[in-house]
């Protein structure tokens, strides 16, 4: 037979989850106290998204709790709750049922690898101001009352901060790139960061392997694209290869021109094969859809590679094309200063300056004068 204490404290949760529940057996609808949320957050090609009940530090009564969150109605570390099979439960990280958090693929939470999926989420705090973040297999459970650790994915320990005042529990991303992100939880005065980490750029590789075998692998851009993020990432640049190399020459495709062929040179040079990147290229600048941008662009890559005599045959084809553009005197002003003639850099720096549009004065001037002190302005 119950006890009077357990009986009251059975009969309370049973009531609060029927006050509660979003819709009763009669089909009525009411609202909870603390209300569903969710956030979600997109990094690189990944999905991390987190479903919680909101607590406020105002109790429903009206009370105002600041100062008695982290100890009393959170309990630190780990405790017995006198309800439910767990005799060592955690915090539930929110309110009402389990909060819980997926991933959309496989992740590393504060260094540590966890596997794409969803997962209860649950918190011990501590009075330190250490906690442990624990990504439990059981996601369906009432808040953490039948918690088991044998169900545990994961366990991370780090460090909470002090925060302003936060009244209604709020997860959300502090911090966002293309391969990490920091989910806070912030509550009363507390902030809990967590870090995420991606593999971006493989799994953007896998994704692309599997998208040029549908509608996108009959685009040109598609495969010139690829080619140049496995560049810009310098990963499986063999496949990166063989992708220019069908964008140039493929058997849809056969389209010679500046952005096919510079695309091949750029994955040559990423691969080391220096005199055949160059070859590519000079075959790209030869085609008639290169502008001045595509030299301008190119031999500034060829300065800051130290390059300076190859930069200095582009510069000059470019004001031999484009004498009336002033991109071409300011091509070869460029290379002049990285040789250390600031005397003939300072003479097509002054003619790109006449030639240049009104937008782009200021910063030549300014260019100018670091060529008059006899200073390089690369």
């Amino acid at each position: 037979m119950l006890s009077k204490r357990l009986f009251n404290f059975v009969f309370l949760v049973g009531l609060c989850a029927f006050m509660s529940a979003n819709v009763l057996g009669q089909g009525i609808t009411l609202p909870r106290t603390s209300g569903a949320a969710t956030v979600s957050q997109t990094v690189g090609i990944s999905t991390i998204t987190i479903n919680y009940s909101r607590p406020n530090v105002v109790s429903q009564q009206g009370q105002d709790r600041t100062d008695q969150i982290w100890g009393s109605v959170v309990p630190y570390g780990y405790n017995n709750l006198g309800f439910g099979t767990a005799t060592e439960a955690p915090w539930r990280a929110g309110a009402n049922e389990n909060t819980t958090i997926e991933f959309s693929n496989d992740v590393k939470v504060e260094g540590q690898t966890l596997a794409a999926g969803l997962y209860g989420l649950h918190y011990a705090v501590f009075e330190d101001g250490k906690a442990t973040v624990i990504f439990s297999n059981k996601t369906t459970a009432w808040g953490s009352y039948f918690y088991d650790k044998k169900d545990d994915a994961l366990r991370v320990d780090i460090q909470s901060e002090g925060f302003t005042q936060t009244n209604v529990l709020t997860y959300h991303f502090v911090e966002v790139g293309t391969s990490e992100a920091i989910l806070a939880l912030d509550w009363e005065k507390k902030r809990i960061p967590v870090k995420f980490e991606f593999d971006t750029p493989e799994l953007v590789y896998q994704n692309i392997k599997l998208e040029l075998e549908t509608n996108p692998g009959f685009q040109l851009t598609s495969w010139t694209a690829a080619a140049n993020y496995l560049v810009q990432n310098n990963i499986h640049l063999d496949d990166a290869l063989t992708w220019a190399s069908a964008a140039v020459e493929g058997q849809f495709f056969s389209q010679k021109n500046f952005n096919t062929l510079s695309t091949k040179s750029a994955v040559l040079n990423a691969m080391g094969k220096t005199d055949e990147a160059i070859a590519v290229m000079d075959e790209a600048l030869a085609d008639p859809s290169a502008t001045i941008n595509n030299y301008y662009g190119y031999g500034r890559q060829l300065i800051a590679a130290k390059k300076v005599d190859k930069a200095m045959e582009v510069f000059k084809k470019a004001n031999k094309k484009w004498g009336d553009h002033w991109l071409a005197p300011h091509g070869l002003a460029r290379v002049y200063s990285a040789s250390g003639d600031y005397a003939k850099a300072l003479k097509y720096e002054k003619t790109a300056h006449t030639k240049a549009p009104e937008t782009s004065k200021p910063f030549l001037e300014g260019y100018l004068k670091s060529l008059e002190e006899g200073k390089d302005f690369n």
